[in-house]
């Protein structure tokens, strides 16, 4: 029957697919995974990422040298007229002991499999010697010195070790020259590769030790690097931590600071704001019931004055107070008239200084220009001008005055007033609030001098205090001159 012609291509291409690769990548996949297997005979998940690397490294070295005895075994019986069948059983004992150990791994006794290793091997390869069998293993006693030293933690055991291999090698091979079953002189070449499986071995072992130490080292400094990263970022945040605290302390304190204030305040206010309002409501009170004469009214107007006064200071100083906390960073800097703003300042107060016939001498230098908030400076010369008639006795002496130099502007307030004693100036300038009666009885709240700091500092400038009890006070202030 004749075959399509798409049947026969399909046919040829099966006949030209090369089927052999298959089972080359079968006979490697399973020699990785019995490798892999063998590897990891023991592993607990408890252990040290190094301590498996090291056990992983061991159960290799036992698989290829129980692959190595199986070797020797068969040269033995392929060679059965040369050797005796006792001697067959011996060339058996390294093939036992790598069994053995590669057992008690499996069993977890990895301890029992370290003192099976490093006592039996060399025990069983004496033993073939002293039969009088040379099968070209001796230097396998040089493996055993050199792994001992990688393997082993008790250095008691690692130095008798490495001596009872030194000294079976030294023995064996140089003391003891003649041997009834020699491998050399009945098969020279397998003699040959059995030395050369024990040379490959020395340096299989020592590439296992040193490319597992390498990686080793290589997954230690990975860590420290990501360690490093950590304490860096731990760093990080810590200081972030640090600097939040000390915001959240700072912001504690102000907090509490401004609750004494607020306390402080409600206190004045409850005080020294209610009793002039509570005067003013009598005296109009008994104006309209008693109809007092103009020559009584007369009399009362300077108290009442007095009161008016005093309660329009503080309550301008309680607003610009309000001002500033609820506006911490408004400040609007601009260039400024000293004169003029000293002039105003005058002008408003005059009255006050009248009813005390204070003498007011002001040093108005024209074209003097600060540059500072217009409204914060004109509080500041209010309360300072308003001290100096307070403190000054009647028919007292007040000057006013105005410095300059390259880049600053001093303006001072000098009285022949009553003073201030050191006490008080200390108090003044650790913010704590200062007030105490002027010399007509006035009141006083302590809030303004208060404000004259704050608000020197906010613009650049400073508040400044002289005085002597009995003598008088100079209060002068330096603001930044406009250019």
């Amino acid at each position: 029957m004749e075959l399509s012609q798409h049947r026969l291509h399909h046919l040829l291409g099966k006949l030209k697919t090369p089927r052999v690769s298959r089972p080359n990548v079968f006979i490697k996949q399973y020699l990785s995974s019995l490798l892999q297997r063998i590897k990891t005979l023991g592993y607990k998940e408890a252990m040290e990422e190094y301590e498996l690397r090291k056990l992983g490294i061991f159960n290799q070295l036992n698989f290829f040298q129980l692959v190595s005895g199986v070797f020797i075994f068969f040269t033995c019986l392929f060679y059965n007229q040369k050797f005796s069948g006792w001697i067959c059983i011996l060339s058996c004992l390294p093939l036992v002991v790598s069994s053995l150990v590669l057992y008690l791994n499996s069993q977890y006794k990895h301890k029992s499999a370290l003192i099976a290793y490093f006592i039996l091997h060399p025990l069983a390869a004496s033993f073939i010697f002293m039969n009088g069998m040379h099968l070209g293993i001796d230097l396998y006693f040089i493996l055993y010195g050199i792994l001992a030293v990688f393997f082993l933690k008790d250095v008691a055991f690692m130095v008798f070790t490495i001596a009872f291999s030194m000294v079976n090698f030294f023995v064996l091979s140089v003391v003891l020259k003649q041997f009834l079953y020699q491998l050399e002189n009945i098969n020279e070449f397998l003699y040959l590769v059995n030395e050369g499986v024990a040379i490959i071995f020395i340096f299989y072992g020592l590439y296992l030790v040193k490319n597992e130490n390498t990686i080793y080292q290589l997954s230690i400094l990975d860590k420290n690097k990501d360690l490093q990263q950590k304490n860096v970022q731990i760093q990080v945040q810590s200081e972030k931590i640090q600097k939040d605290a000390s915001l959240l302390e700072k912001q504690t304190e102000e907090l509490t600071e401004l609750n004494a204030l607020k306390n402080k305040l409600f206190s004045i206010i409850s005080h020294d704001l209610k009793a002039p309002m509570y005067a003013l409501r009598n005296f109009f009170g008994e104006v309209q019931q008693n109809k007092m004469p103009a020559s009584e009214l007369r009399k009362m107007i300077p108290a009442v004055v007095n009161d008016l006064t005093y309660t329009t200071s503080l309550m301008d100083n309680l607003l610009q107070w309000s001002k500033a906390q609820m506006q911490s960073e408004a400040v609007y800097p601009q260039r400024v008239d000293i004169a003029k703003s000293i002039q105003e300042t005058l002008q408003l107060l005059r009255r006050q200084s009248e009813t005390k016939r204070i003498s007011i001498e002001s040093e108005n230098k024209e074209g003097i220009f600060g540059f500072m908030d217009k409204d914060m400076l004109n509080l500041v010369l209010r309360n300072l001008i308003s001290n100096a008639i307070k403190f000054t006795p009647e028919n007292g002496n007040i000057k006013i005055g105005v410095n300059e130099n390259c880049t600053l502007v001093e303006v001072f307030v000098q009285d022949n007033g009553t003073g201030i004693t050191p006490e008080a100036i200390k108090k003044i300038n650790s913010n704590d609030f200062y007030s105490t009666k002027g010399t007509a009885s006035e009141s006083g709240t302590g809030l303004g001098l208060k404000l004259c700091k704050e608000f020197m500092v906010r613009n650049g400038g400073q508040l400044y205090i002289e005085s002597k009890p009995g003598e008088g006070s100079t209060f002068s202030f330096s603001l930044p001159k406009a250019s």
